[in-house]
């Protein structure tokens, strides 16, 4: 389902009435508009989600993954009102990507949508770590992670770098977390959403731990790394959103940096809208110093990140 969901019209039938008929039906037909503005309203959940998701560079699959959710929310609530059967379906997820591929933005914006729906009372998302659930005793990891849990009722608990649970061991504190965790799932499937984010190697090694967790995640979504053009189109929504421009020369030099940084440097974990907002900060810093050191400040100069101004990481 690649369109939003939308109410149409698609026959159209012509009424020749005389004229006492036509002004007798006037009054019950609708105005056009109010008809388009309730069709509006309808879907306005998606739509408002769906203005955030064209934000976002990439990730297509997430984006219909999104629209399938709501398409389903929204006919079982048709089916409930038709005195149909309209079983509720576990709505916890698994993320799979490198650092820096929109994960927990994703996650957010569930969040906001499965609020809008009523789906979750609250909304609120936890986010959440190895350190947040792992205790140091018997029976304190078992503790930490009900309580986070009961944290999330009514909303998403999120937990990146998921695979970190099952790095340690049978005797790892982390396995009791994974148990705890899959007990829950079942026992409150309806009451909260557990998303588990992390590289996808890891996670597939992640969900061999405990036998039930692989059939608890009915929706799984994969985050492929940006292609160096995706990155590109990052940098420049984010400067067009501070009224900044690369010039031609600094927009070469960002380019020819990622790509030496994708291919050579980190080929196999790079993606990274992180990576990017931070070489636009730290751009944007150092022009405030060239200018300051000119005392230049015409407009064009004022909103211009020129190569000298673009001072990577790896080159300190």
């Amino acid at each position: 389902m690649d369109q939003p969901i939308r109410l149409k019209n698609n026959g159209q039938i012509s009424i020749v009435l005389n004229s006492q008929k036509r002004k007798a039906l006037t009054k019950e037909i609708p105005e056009p508009n109010v008809v388009q503005k309730t069709l509006q309203s309808e879907h306005l959940a998606l739509r408002e989600i769906e203005e955030e998701l064209a934000a976002l560079v990439g990730m297509e699959e997430m984006k219909r993954m999104i629209k399938e959710i709501y398409a389903w929310i929204y006919v079982s609530k048709k089916r409930e009102e038709a005195g149909l059967k309209a079983g509720k379906q576990s709505l916890h997820m698994m993320f799979k990507g490198n650092p820096g591929t929109g994960k927990t933005t994703v996650a957010r914006l569930i969040s906001k949508l499965f609020q809008k729906m009523d789906v979750l009372t609250k909304g609120h998302l936890i986010e959440a770590e190895r350190a947040d659930l792992v205790g140091e005793y018997i029976g304190h990891t078992a503790q930490k992670t009900r309580d986070l849990i009961k944290k999330a009722i009514g909303g998403i608990l999120f937990i990146d770098e998921a695979y970190s649970l099952g790095r340690g061991g049978e005797k790892d504190f982390g396995k009791e977390a994974i148990d705890t965790l899959v007990k829950h799932m079942e026992d409150k499937q309806h009451d909260f959403i557990l998303i588990l984010a992390g590289y996808s190697k890891e996670m597939d090694y992640f969900l061999s731990l405990n036998p039930g967790l692989h059939s608890r995640f009915p929706l799984v979504i994969d985050f492929p790394d940006y292609s160096i053009e995706q990155l590109m189109e990052i940098g420049q929504r984010m400067l067009k959103q501070k009224e900044y421009v690369l010039s031609r020369e600094s927009e070469r030099k960002l380019k020819d940096h990622l790509l030496w940084v994708k291919t050579v440097l980190n080929p196999q974990t790079f993606s990274n809208g992180r990576y990017i907002r931070n070489i636009i900060e730290k751009a944007i810093r150092a022009q405030s110093m060239r200018l300051l050191m000119q005392s230049h400040y015409d407009r064009h100069e004022l909103m211009t990140i020129r190569s000298n101004d673009l001072v990577f990481e790896e080159d300190d």
